[in-house]
């Protein structure tokens, strides 16, 4: 009952989190394309309010003409719209999947006894403090480097190095599938706490000088649009780590950590084409096209160094016995077969405990799923769960030559 409920908060949790993400991350996209594309305002009145630039466009069959106004407008409008809902609902409920999927079960899925042998608890503090540290570091930097003369450059650059560190250390402390998520969750926790403790505290200020009659200081703004700017080039790093989890051959490599850092840089590089098509459009810039084409060569290079490598001569042989037996299962003792579920595979899906409501202690299930069986052993390596019961590979190529033989049970 516990691992059907925990599915179905997974489920709902994971729902929600999608519909949120893209009302954040949508909003967040329109207001970086909105500040790309305004122009100066052409309406002598619309000067005189202090607007700053504005876009006329079309949609869903109506025109809308937004305007921006340069530090604050001359008066508050009766109703006001404040964007941040998004972004706090966003980071609720992903921390909630977070803590169903993998906290709460911290000793299968976050912990890899090969590459950290901790308690659960204690690899519960430390992925937490993943996303406190993070946080506290990277606004260090932006607070010392942020307003310097080529600020920018300066905290893109160790805010870089700082990804690649936390990215080693994640992927050297926790489980592959883990590490990656956690890495995402970390610089999601950094864009969601930019809203929380810069954005929305800034405009609160602006909206109270403004109810005041004091005047306005333009460094809340500017500060705004420095943290929402970081947050665009976050966005799809940690959409591709939080993705990852579903391709394993990402996040198994030997050199995941590599592969991470690399898969983060060109989504950066990718975002980066789509923040300037605009200003070029416009003749603000020159054309983006090498930061697209450094994304798509960075993807290409790793798509390349990932690649399946040849079988080998025993791999091809195992698969040529089982060939030769296919249908019948004459050439093939199940007892082998049984005897690796039983040590590895039973103590998650038995007689106690069924996980994702298998069992492999019974060989009529063992049958219906021999396909599913085969793809999260053998092809992507799966199961057991950060293979905490240590299957070896010769006990994985016995499950290939099953699976070649024809499943067979008995």
């Amino acid at each position: 009952m516990e691992s059907y409920l925990l599915d179905w908060a997974n489920l709902l949790l994971r729902w929600l989190h999608v519909i949120t993400a893209i009302a954040w991350i949508g909003s967040s996209f329109y207001f970086v394309f909105l500040d790309s594309s305004l122009t100066p305002p052409e309406d002598e009145d619309l000067k005189r309010q202090g607007v700053s630039g504005e876009l006329w466009a079309v949609h869903g069959g109506g025109f809308y003409h937004p305007v921006k106004f340069n530090v604050a407008p001359p008066k508050l409008p009766g109703h006001l719209h404040w964007f941040y809902w998004e972004s706090y609902s966003t980071w609720l409920s992903g921390f909630a999947l977070f803590s169903v999927s993998y906290l709460w079960s911290a000793g299968t899925y976050l912990v890899d006894k090969s590459r950290m042998d901790w308690a659960p608890a204690t690899a519960v503090v430390a992925a937490l403090a993943f996303l406190v540290v993070f946080w506290l570091l990277y606004d260090a930097i932006c607070r010392a480097f942020g307003q310097r003369k080529n600020g920018d450059a300066i905290v893109g650059a160790l805010v870089f190095v700082l990804v690649c560190i936390a990215s080693w250390l994640a992927c050297h402390w926790f489980a592959g599938r883990a590490a990656f998520l956690l890495v995402g969750a970390m610089m999601a926790t950094a864009m969601s706490a930019n809203v929380f403790f810069w954005i929305i505290p800034g405009q609160r200020t602006v909206v109270a000088d403004l109810k005041a009659g004091r005047p306005v200081d333009p460094i809340h703004g500017k500060r705004g649009k420095q943290r929402s700017v970081h947050n665009t080039y976050f966005t799809l790093p940690v959409l591709f780590a939080m993705l990852s989890g579903h391709y394993s051959f990402t996040w198994s490599h030997p050199q995941n950590w590599l592969v991470l850092i690399l898969m983060m840089a060109a989504g950066a590089a990718i975002r980066q084409f789509f923040v300037l098509r605009h200003g070029f459009k416009l003749g603000r810039n020159a054309h983006p096209w090498p930061y697209a084409l450094v994304g798509v060569a960075v993807l290409l290079a790793v798509v390349a160094w990932l690649r399946p490598a040849p079988a080998s001569g025993d791999a091809i042989k195992n698969i040529a016995i089982g060939a030769q037996s296919t249908g019948a299962g004459a050439q093939f003792d199940t007892k082998e077969l049984q005897a690796v579920l039983q040590q590895r595979c039973v103590q998650c899906h038995g007689a106690e405990v069924q996980m994702k409501g298998l069992r492999l202690d019974v060989p009529e299930q063992v049958a219906s799923r021999a396909s599913l069986i085969y793809q999260q052993v053998v092809q992507q390596q799966l199961m057991p769960l950060n293979n905490a019961t240590q299957m070896t590979e010769a006990e994985r190529a016995l499950v290939a030559r099953w699976f070649q033989a024809g499943a067979p049970v008995r």
